[in-house]
């Protein structure tokens, strides 16, 4: 069942155009040219009830604007959304309790006071129950590993510290429907991985819906089964990372050593991806992998090879460029 539906929404912006000066100030105050930036086109999509989906694509995408709509804090220009049944921008309180947007540059915590105090503050906004409220915390500072730090001032937590409870206090009323907008940028390797760990968890044991964007493309492999790509506003792939993944070209890398490498034959297979220092990448069709590398073997002296995947950010960065033509 679709917990997340949006319908032909767009959302434009306007703004003013000024030139540099005093003179022109002066001008823009009798007349001023309206400018209109369509940050989102015609999107449409749904979202099933417990699934995590990567919303993907290059920055200026509409990504952040596209969470804005579907968490009611900005209304569509045109178009229909339904999260759990409600009208985001309406805003009513069971929707606001039923939702959480967690978005990495934004801070809800409060600097001068230990994390438990602003985590105290949402149960009372969210008015949860004692009981309910203490299972939960102490449910999500387990999976984080972080029971010892909820006391201590804030200003004195390292940057992951503060993004484990910076969900920590967004989650603790337990929401159907989570946005995450990059949440582990800016934190080191041992950081990400306990967030993408902790968001998989979490999925896990309460059954949530997430919507994902990230640029760390570790971060949707690991936690998305599917991808939704967004370039210059408007959708240019819906579906199955996996279908990103699968590819009729695969990359044949080797070393050779031979004096007498005729390098002209290999235009025959493919495309020279790269070549250093005797190592050659070559991307080859995958029907064609086989006898390339007999060919190879038969004539030169390969020190080794190995035929891997095109990276998934190439494909995803191709579909970005597509959808800019």
């Amino acid at each position: 069942m679709a917990i997340i539906e949006a319908a032909h929404v767009s959302k434009s912006f306007e703004f003013y155009k000024k030139e540099e000066g005093i003179k022109s100030s002066f001008k823009n105050l009798f007349h001023r040219e309206k400018l209109i930036k369509d940050a989102v086109k015609d999107l449409s999509f749904s979202v099933e009830e417990g699934e995590i989906v990567g919303f993907l694509g290059p920055n200026g995408a509409g990504k952040t604007t596209t969470l804005k709509l579907l968490s009611g804090i900005i209304y569509p220009t045109h178009g229909d959304i339904l999260v759990n049944g409600y009208i985001p921008w309406n805003r009513a309180n069971l929707f606001k309790k039923q939702i959480a947007v967690v978005m990495a540059q934004k801070n809800q915590l409060w600097w001068d006071l230990p994390a438990n105090e602003s985590i105290l503050l949402n149960k009372h906004i969210y008015e949860i129950p004692d009981a309910e409220y203490k299972k939960t915390l102490s449910d999500l500072v387990e999976i984080f590993g972080v029971q010892d730090l909820l006391a201590v001032q804030v200003r004195r937590l390292s940057l992951g510290e503060r993004m484990k409870f910076e969900i920590i206090s967004s989650l603790i009323h337990r929401p159907k429907v989570i946005f995450l907008d990059e949440p582990t940028i800016g934190l080191d390797l041992m950081a990400q991985r306990d967030m993408r760990k902790f968001i998989k968890d979490y999925n896990k044991l309460y059954k949530s819906t997430v919507i994902l964007t990230s640029h760390y493309m570790q971060d949707i492999e690991e936690l998305c089964s599917r991808a939704i790509i967004i370039s210059h506003g408007e959708k240019v792939y819906d579906g199955s990372l996996n279908d990103i993944k699968r590819d009729d070209i695969k990359v044949l890398t080797f070393s050779v050593d031979n004096l007498n490498f005729d390098r002209g034959e290999l235009f025959n297979f493919g495309k020279i991806r790269k070549e250093e220092e005797g190592r050659i990448s070559l991307e080859v069709e995958h029907n064609h992998i086989r006898i390339c590398l007999l060919h190879l073997l038969n004539k030169y002296d390969l020190t080794d090879f190995s035929v891997e995947d095109l990276p998934i950010e190439e494909k995803i960065l191709n579909l970005y460029e597509a959808g800019a033509r």
